[in-house]
């Protein structure tokens, strides 16, 4: 039974590769996905191994309590600690005015609210979308032009909603890294905020992605290597992702527990942990590491009693 949960939050710095394996279609190495909606995703296996390889750095004995023995001793007890997928959030799209837009619709949104609800967080605003295919909700000016705004090749009619403002404002507190260079970001938030209609959303996310083709060159003659040509698919930089975490108790007996965990060991010790490890890092998450992709900064949010309550702590 899990006691407290919490929010994990991934900022994109570099292009980001979490691969689903190779495909029989145009990209030969797509990204995960989900089955359903074919938005992007970060799978909970990759990324819980991910924070635990971080973690394990900091302190390998509470990493072994927190996400649970080698495999080897899998079967001593389990982990006390449950991540879940990370999902789409916000998504950059090229702008015609102010470079890129943040693009997110309602049912992204709705699925925010129902998560953060369950991670103990209460979200202060609603879902909106726009009525009508061909329209856009924005949140300030700095994209539009003679009331259009134009992502990629296609124009919406942009319409101004105060509530879209309100969660740019939410998300620009609670979910953006809180660290001093990420001011610029925080502030661009309210200005770039676009909430698109779901098929348009839904097309942006499958079809905006980054792709890359890559090489490997023979050492004699220096061309491309018989086979060696493929394409990757790529989560662009600014993308903005998120992931429930839930924690319980540690599940070992107290007497082997750290010493400075043996008074009193709970649920709070845990998310504790996991954010004093990766809250405000820059960690690697993905494939092409050597070539530097997949960098991200993480923020954790773990919900006080005032937050639970219903009220905004940014």
């Amino acid at each position: 039974m899990f006691e407290k949960a919490g929010m994990l939050y991934l900022y994109v710095e570099t292009p980001l590769h979490a691969g689903s394996g190779t495909s029989l279609g145009i990209v030969d190495l797509p990204i995960q996905r989900e089955r359903i909606t074919g938005y992007p995703m970060i799978q909970a296996s990759g990324l819980k191994g991910c924070l635990r390889g971080v973690a394990q750095v900091e302190d390998e004995e509470k990493t072994q309590v927190v996400f649970g023995p080698d495999t080897k001793e899998a079967h001593k007890h389990a982990g006390a600690l449950s991540v879940g997928d990370a999902r789409i959030l916000l998504f950059p799209v090229r702008s015609l005015l102010g470079v890129f837009a943040w693009v997110t619709s309602k049912d992204v949104l709705a699925r925010f609210k129902r998560d953060a609800h369950a991670a103990g967080l209460e979200a202060s605003w609603q879902p909106v979308g726009p009525s009508a295919d061909d329209e856009a909700l924005v949140a300030g000016d700095a994209l539009v032009s003679d009331g259009k705004i134009v992502l990629e090749e296609f124009a919406f009619s942009a319409k101004r909603d105060d509530k879209v403002l309100n969660i740019a404002k939410w998300i620009s507190s609670n979910a953006f890294p809180k660290e001093e260079e990420y001011h610029y970001w925080r502030a661009a938030l309210p200005q770039r905020l676009v909430v698109l209609p779901e098929n348009a959303f839904r097309d942006f996310v499958q079809f905006s992605t980054e792709i890359v083709s890559r090489t490997r060159l023979d050492d004699k003659t220096k061309t491309v290597a018989p086979g060696a040509l493929w394409t990757e698919e790529h989560l662009p930089s600014e993308t903005l992702l998120y992931a429930p975490l839930f924690a319980s108790k540690p599940r070992i007996p107290k007497e082997n527990l750290p010493p400075d965990w043996q008074e009193a060991s709970n649920a709070d010790y845990v998310l504790s942990f996991v954010k004093k490890c990766v809250d405000g890092k820059r960690i690697q998450l993905g494939g092409d590491s050597t070539v530097g992709r997949g960098f991200v900064t993480v923020r954790i949010h773990i919900p006080t009693e005032k937050e639970r309550g219903g009220e905004n702590d940014a």
